[in-house]
């Protein structure tokens, strides 16, 4: 319980604040023609904050550990060919599909310690995040990241049905740590993560993810991919 009241009254993630700023200037504002206004701006101001909302979060450190980029439900585990644009080969690869309702927390995390080789801004539709169509057609943003061996893992920002703005706020040749803030999805999304060949995911759809927490993948197992079972 504890724990849970302290991720909903965390700081919130700078890119939130002109938002929570707008809302209760408009509260104030409101205030002066009718209360039940106010009260409404005051909810919005509350609602910002709380989406926006950035708890800290305690990676783990083994080498060779991939984890998961977002909070949110896995929505589609199976192997698919990387946006083109990623430069990540024609191959297809395990690709964990996550889907973060309004509720969750919306900032991204670097699934590993890599460099970004590539970073491809791209253009789309604002489909329900969790169909199966937004992958491709979608406003999307993504990220070739590096390893230390030369392998390679995508992160795909996309945005949903709701959202209407990514934010990326890291560069090509940026270092990054496994678990380092690297960005966010404004109201309801998607985050997609590829792996790299050869390395099989071991979460199952349906599983609760927690950004920068929860491991998706051992890049040193052998272990096939794991199925869930629901109970």
């Amino acid at each position: 319980m504890f724990e849970t009241l302290a991720s909903v009254l965390s700081p919130p993630h700078r890119a939130g604040l002109p938002f929570i700023a707008a809302s209760a200037v408009a509260a104030l504002v409101l205030g002066l023609f009718s209360s039940t206004l106010m009260w409404i701006g005051v909810a919005a101001a509350l609602f910002c904050a709380f989406f926006f909302r950035d708890p800290t979060r305690v990676t783990p450190a083994r080498e060779g550990l991939v984890v998961a980029p977002a909070d949110g439900r896995v929505v589609s585990v199976a192997e698919a060919v990387p946006p083109a644009e990623l430069e990540l080969g024609p191959e297809p690869r395990w690709r964990v599909a996550i889907f973060l309702s309004v509720l969750d927390v919306h900032v991204n995390r670097a699934p590993v310690d890599g460099t970004v080789t590539r970073i491809a801004y791209r253009p789309g539709r604002f489909l329900n995040a969790a169909d199966a169509m937004a992958a491709e057609e979608n406003e999307r943003n993504g990220l070739a990241i590096a390893l230390a061996d030369g392998r390679k893992v995508g992160v795909v920002q996309i945005a949903g049905l709701i959202a209407r703005r990514i934010v990326c706020e890291v560069r090509e040749g940026d270092r990054l740590l496994a678990g380092q803030r690297f960005g966010l999805i404004r109201f309801g999304s998607r985050t997609d993560l590829y792996l790299p060949p050869g390395v099989a995911p071991l979460v199952a759809e349906g599983q609760r993810m927690v950004g920068g927490e929860t491991v998706v993948a051992d890049l040193a197992s052998t272990e096939l991919r794991r199925l869930g079972v629901v109970r």
